[in-house]
């Protein structure tokens, strides 16, 4: 009798300790909570390369701080600014092997997976500020381009928002006011045969680098000039190695915020709402401060004073579009789609 009473208890036992060796590992997977979510947390990695002071930054920390918020916690998000954690160069790679969850790259990045998201690379594309939401919705026939790209999906990636981060300016240690004055001068460009075709139009060289590599090209003479926006050339101070800046707004710079689909739909349903929601919300904010932030960095290049700012005449800046538009678009019908590229020309004034 103690023998068997004896087996008995030590089997109990056994299965009480495996009971809450399960619970403490791999049993909360199951577990669900009063609402009937899942109670298993998740880490989201979100990986860029500008910095926190960006359009870009400063949505990526209000995604951060929406996701946290509605999912209670569940879903962390860890961002990464300022290529910390993925440049340019390994950035896509990381996204579909899983090894991060969400970047926002410029459409641009997208040439090799998806090249008909080059649209929003044409030059003169939008003329004002308040052009690009009428022009880029989920809905248009741009939206469609990007929402619904089917190679984007083939690719394991979701598009989740597209985030502005305004008008591209030209800068330079050479004053231009017009194409001719580009000639010779070599360009740093994101991927992109439509930026290469660009400032060939204006008789200039293009060259592809990584976003973070261009400070110190410009520094060493590796290159004579860049485009981008105010802001991400006063947040990397190319501007104190650039003594020419022309503002012609020429070119749209508009991030495709994506997620890893596997990742994505193996959240719950609540917390796939979550994460979409957010995305949402951070959109509608990233487009609302985008132009002040861009504002706030030509005054801190206005400030430091090394930099001369040229704001072309209207028939100025219809010198370099006339060069371009709608040459450089045609080239890109097959591309970007022929009834793409009519219906946007046909918008153009």
């Amino acid at each position: 009798m103690r023998s068997r009473i004896s087996r008995t208890t030590i089997m109990v036992g056994v299965i009480a300790v495996t009971s809450l060796a399960l619970a403490g590992c791999g049993g909360a997977r199951s577990q669900t909570d009063a609402a009937g979510s899942d109670a298993k947390t998740y880490t989201l990695k979100f990986s860029y390369v500008t910095t926190e002071a960006t359009p870009k930054g400063k949505a990526a920390t209000k995604f951060k701080e929406l996701v946290e918020a509605k999912s209670a916690g569940k879903i962390k998000v860890q961002v990464f600014p300022n290529s910390e954690l993925y440049g340019d160069k390994d950035e896509l790679q990381a996204l579909q092997s899983n090894s991060v969850q969400m970047l926002a790259p410029s459409s641009a990045k997208f040439t090799t997976i998806a090249p008909q998201l080059q649209v929003l690379d044409l030059p003169f594309l939008f003329n004002t500020v308040e052009d690009i939401p009428k022009v880029v919705t989920k809905d248009s026939a741009v939206g469609k381009a990007i929402f619904e790209n089917e190679k984007l999906a083939a690719n394991n990636i979701k598009v989740m928002g597209l985030w502005d981060n305004g008008f591209k300016v030209i800068t330079s240690n050479k004053e231009m006011r017009t194409p001719a004055d580009l000639k010779g001068l070599s360009f740093r460009i994101q991927p992109s045969d439509v930026l290469r075709s660009q400032f060939q139009a204006w008789g200039g060289k293009a060259t592809p680098m990584a976003f973070s590599e261009v400070y110190n090209a410009l520094q060493q003479g590796v290159i004579d000039g860049q485009e981008n926006t105010y802001s991400n050339t006063a947040s990397q101070k190319m501007h104190t190695v650039q003594s020419n800046l022309t503002e012609t707004n020429h070119g749209y710079l508009g991030y495709v915020l994506v997620v890893n689909n596997t990742w994505f739909t193996a959240l719950p349903a609540d917390l796939q709402k979550v994460v979409q929601d957010s995305a949402d919300e951070a959109s509608i904010y990233n487009r609302q401060i985008a132009h002040e932030v861009n504002l706030a960095a030509k005054a801190e290049i206005v400030k430091a004073g090394k930099t001369k700012i040229l704001v072309p005449t209207a028939a100025e800046r219809q010198a370099f579009k006339d060069a371009v538009v709608p040459s450089v678009w045609m080239k890109y019908e097959s591309l970007i789609g022929k009834d793409l590229i009519a219906e946007l020309l046909s918008q153009q004034s």
